[in-house]
């Protein structure tokens, strides 16, 4: 399976063009930070749950089945164990090499009706990591838009989000968050609690940091958009956390067509919706 490799002085990236242009690996100082399979392949076999991949032209779940958005009625597929139609369409699809750093994708007219295109700029400083995308609405009529990117951070992890509202669980996500409390409020450098899986929003600068004390590093991420939340996972059953800077809440077509805080975006014919995402690391002590 073809790899593409770029490094800088501190950080090193391996990219699969042909499994979701994905991060595959994902080094700081020499240490690896992303859950990745000894064999590449075992991307395609299990596409969740290894390395970081793109979420487009939607983000975590909505509902399979028929609905009616934007003036078109879409009957998703569901693709997830839970019934959902989750993480888009591009996560697991070859895209092309542009040029160094830089894929694309282009897919819809299908059950998603509207043609779109996707890119991605990997670009790498002497201690950072940035990934730019963009969706792009290729049809001639409004489309709704959402991008994120869903990375599984190993553990032994302690994070921070820098949150004041929480969206819980997004397997059922309310309209509305509600104050972060209890396990939810991770303002804090501290241990994820086991299985919480809940999409934060309000979000202070930067939103999210993590820790690997064993490894010694330490990394602050930060991200721009038009709109943003961060979604989290910890399944207890995963040597993982997944922390995702995404532009809408999950349920994000019903809460685009109702309305409802932090929806999908309805993207212009032949416009762009932008993503940004940088990871800067440093050296602590290692414990």
């Amino acid at each position: 399976m073809k790899q593409v490799s770029l490094k800088s002085a501190a950080v090193e990236v391996d990219i699969l063009p042909e499994v979701g242009a994905r991060l595959h690996r994902l080094r700081a100082f020499g240490r690896d930070i992303l859950r990745a399979p000894a064999n590449p392949e075992e991307h395609i076999r299990d596409p969740f749950f290894w390395g970081g991949y793109t979420m487009a032209p939607w983000c975590g779940r909505v509902d399979a089945g028929p609905v009616k958005v934007a003036n078109r009625q879409l009957a998703l597929r569901s693709n997830f164990r839970d019934g959902s139609a989750i993480h888009g369409q591009v996560y697991a699809v070859p895209w092309e090499v542009l040029d160094e750093g830089r894929f694309r994708v282009r897919g819809g007219g299908d059950a998603w009706p509207w043609p779109y295109e996707v890119t991605l700029q990997v670009g790498l400083e002497d201690t950072s990591v940035r990934l730019d995308y963009a969706l792009t609405n290729s049809s001639d009529e409004p489309m709704p838009a959402g991008l994120g990117i869903h990375p599984w951070f190993l553990r032994p992890l302690r994070v921070a989000i820098r949150a004041t509202g929480v969206y819980s669980p997004n397997w059922a996500t309310p309209v509305r968050a509600v104050q972060v409390a209890g396990p939810f409020d991770l303002r804090e450098v501290r241990e994820m609690p086991p299985d919480l899986d809940a999409t934060w929003t309000e979000l202070a600068d930067p939103p999210v940091e993590l820790e690997w004390p064993a490894a010694g590093v330490r990394s602050t991420m930060r991200a721009a958009a038009e709109s943003l939340v961060i979604v989290a996972a910890s399944p207890g059953d995963v040597d993982a956390v997944a922390i995702e800077p995404q532009t809408h809440a999950p349920q994000g077509l019903r809460r685009l067509a109702d309305g409802e805080p932090d929806a999908m975006t309805l993207l212009d014919p032949g416009t762009s919706f932008r993503l940004s995402v940088e990871l800067s690391f440093e050296r602590t002590a290692a414990s």
